[in-house]
């Protein structure tokens, strides 16, 4: 499984979600995970990046909103205690589970 973090520098919620990350696959040599920095607005737009913190996984983005405009601004997301900047834990687990957090890989 490839997991990407795509993120911009000056937003600081991509450093919650890199090691929201790395608890969740603490250990698992069959999952990747990359960090993609986008830089411009053209960038932005290419990759239809919806803004920093993005997770995916396999190139697809589980926490997709389709109202949520492309472009270089830090992402929000609904959690258990109100809006974050980051999904938690949990969420991940959620949005990512399967045979590879299940360990019946």
């Amino acid at each position: 499984m490839e997991i990407t973090l795509q993120y911009f520098d000056g937003c600081p919620n991509w450093e919650v979600l890199d090691r929201r990350l790395a608890e969740l696959f603490d250990g698992r040599s069959d999952i990747r995970v990359t960090r993609q920095l986008v830089e411009t607005a053209e960038d932005a737009e290419r990759l239809g990046f919806h803004g920093s913190p993005t997770v995916l996984v396999d190139g697809v983005d589980p926490f997709a909103d389709e109202h949520t405009p492309v472009g270089l601004a830090c992402r929000v997301f609904r959690t258990p205690a109100g809006l974050g900047g980051s999904p938690t834990v949990e969420q991940l687990r959620e949005a990512i589970s399967g045979p590879a957090l299940t360990g019946d890989a």
